[in-house]
């Protein structure tokens, strides 16, 4: 079994799950029950023939190790969304919308976002987890939608959100090497270019923070 095979989707968000206490009172399942629930999600995508692309938390997973998540973010289009009545909707606006499916937390990113729909057609791969082949984001898909979105995060002051995208996105320059130029060239014309100036500032101090990294390896 390669790494990727062994990333077991089911157990990494029940351990996420077991280890917030917080959780704990709204939980509405066993927590053996989440492994199958889990797998019914992905059993229910592929018998409807719907197209998707696993992103955020769990494709992480597949790049960078220890990356802790108690939900499943997908990219859906708006009709691919409406074949899944069985994911309950608490809460949508015009790009997002979140949901819960037999007690899974389910975030859905939509495709009519013209960056979601970009990244899905563009930067996805089928990748092997335990429990199955699943089309899953690249690093440069990833990257590409933490970008979009720190900006927002940035002037919503959700600066825990903010500390784990910059680390992603730091993590996933440190360890795969990425071309950031070419990556901010491919986001800038689904971002405003005040946008683009802080995502720009971020980089570089991203850039240093690895710099400095390595030469105190050295």
């Amino acid at each position: 079994m390669t790494e990727s095979q062994g990333i077991h989707i089911g157990k990494v968000i029940r351990h996420a799950v077991v280890f917030n206490t917080q959780r704990w009172p709204e939980v509405r399942f066993r927590m053996d029950d989440l492994l199958d629930v889990v797998n019914d999600l992905f059993d229910l995508l592929q018998n409807r023939r719907i197209s998707y692309a696993l992103v955020e938390g769990i494709a992480l997973l597949r790049y960078v190790q220890g990356r802790n998540t108690e939900d499943i973010d997908l990219i859906l289009s708006v009709r691919s969304l409406k074949r899944l009545p069985e994911i309950d909707i608490a809460h949508r606006d015009i790009y997002f919308v979140r949901g819960n499916y037999q007690g899974l937390q389910i975030d859905v990113l939509l495709t009519s976002n013209p960056l979601f729909s970009h990244v899905k057609k563009r930067h996805v791969v089928r990748q092997d987890f335990f429990e199955r082949s699943i089309p899953s984001a690249t690093v440069r898909g990833l990257i590409l939608l933490k970008l979009y979105a720190l900006p927002s995060l940035y002037r919503q002051g959700d600066f825990v959100r903010v500390g784990l995208y910059e680390n992603d996105v730091a993590t996933l320059m440190f360890y795969h090497a990425p071309n950031m130029s070419e990556i901010l060239a491919e986001l800038t014309p689904f971002v405003s270019p005040q946008d683009m100036s802080a995502i720009q500032d971020i980089i570089s101090d991203l850039k240093q923070r690895i710099a400095r990294l390595r030469r105190d390896r050295v």
